[in-house]
């Protein structure tokens, strides 16, 4: 199933945040797990809509990145204690959705992000900017891709 290109304006998202490379969530090194462990147990969790996002990225995919797990709000609320705020930017993404059971829906949907770009893509680039994964329900996500036009 192809990917679907859509619009989204900027928004907030504040949350929990680690950083980490690709490569290592490959190994016992792998933080992103954890990271949504001590989300869901944290006070608020879910309280609007689900976020993981993804920014700061150091070149490409293969330098470090922020993973965020979090929940959107207002833009230029005031981040509450032990929490960032990130703000997704605007533009056209890419978007892979998956249904099924979590985690597994999402590591679906990322297998299907990796494949489309491991292509020698001439129609879409990765910007680089900022991702983001929307839960759409408990068991339905879309992994959204900053793109640009090549």
């Amino acid at each position: 199933m192809s990917p679907e290109v859509k619009e989204f304006s900027a928004f907030a998202v504040q949350g929990l945040q680690v950083r980490t490379t690709n490569a290592a969530e490959q190994t016992a090194e792998a933080k992103i797990g954890a990271l949504w462990g001590r989300y869901f147990s944290s006070p608020g969790a879910g309280a609007s809509a689900v976020y993981g996002v993804y920014s700061g990225y150091e070149g490409d995919w293969t330098g470090a990145f922020d993973a965020m797990a979090g929940n959107e709000v207002a833009m230029g609320a005031a981040p509450q204690e032990g929490r960032v705020i990130v703000q997704v930017q605007g533009g056209q993404y890419l978007v892979f959705r998956a249904k099924g059971a979590m985690p597994q829906a999402v590591i679906e949907a990322w297998g299907r992000v990796w494949q489309y770009f491991s292509a020698l893509r001439t129609d879409w680039q990765r910007c680089y900017a900022t991702d983001f994964e929307q839960y759409l329900s408990a068991d339905e996500v879309a992994v959204c891709i900053g793109v640009k036009p090549v």
